[in-house]
């Protein structure tokens, strides 16, 4: 389905002769066809979590470049870079709210009969987080679990 949407998304862009938009879908493109072809998966094509995980790691490399570009104070570079991570959100599934991670951290707390939580109960926790809400990003939900550790 994103993979499909991106395709479909790149011929559109291809046509309307948006430059921009069309290096961007064809970069993304190209790291999925690469873990395809990493993977074996060629043929089958990827699921689309393993979509999604290669979209995350693509959106994580430009906000890395986002920090260094602001840093060096490479302005346009950097809107550059911002501009391919608002592209790559698109594909992504909404994000789950920092609220609602804190509700199922507290769930996950009282459920696995925790009490107190302590940097050990960390790994359980999200666990616990990410079965609930797959979607849910690994770092917010320990930093949340850090939070009430450490409170």
């Amino acid at each position: 389905m994103i993979k499909e949407s991106i395709e479909k998304d790149l011929k559109a862009a291809m046509l309307t002769g948006d430059k921009r938009l069309v290096s961007i879908l064809r970069s993304i493109k190209s790291a999925i066809l690469y873990k395809e072809v990493a993977e074996g998966k060629r043929d089958t094509g990827l699921d689309e979590t393993s979509i999604i995980s290669v979209l995350k790691k693509e959106q994580k490399s430009r906000e890395d470049a986002v920090d260094l570009y602001e840093k060096a104070n490479e302005v346009e570079r950097a809107d550059e870079e911002q501009y391919q991570i608002n592209v790559i959100k698109k594909y992504l599934p909404e994000e789950v709210a920092e609220s609602r991670i804190k509700q199922l951290v507290d769930e996950a707390i009282n459920t696995l009969d925790i009490g107190t939580p302590n940097s050990k109960d960390l790994g359980a926790i999200i666990g616990y987080v990410k079965k609930a809400e797959p979607n849910a990003e690994g770092s917010i939900i320990a930093r949340v679990v850090n939070i009430i550790i450490n409170s």
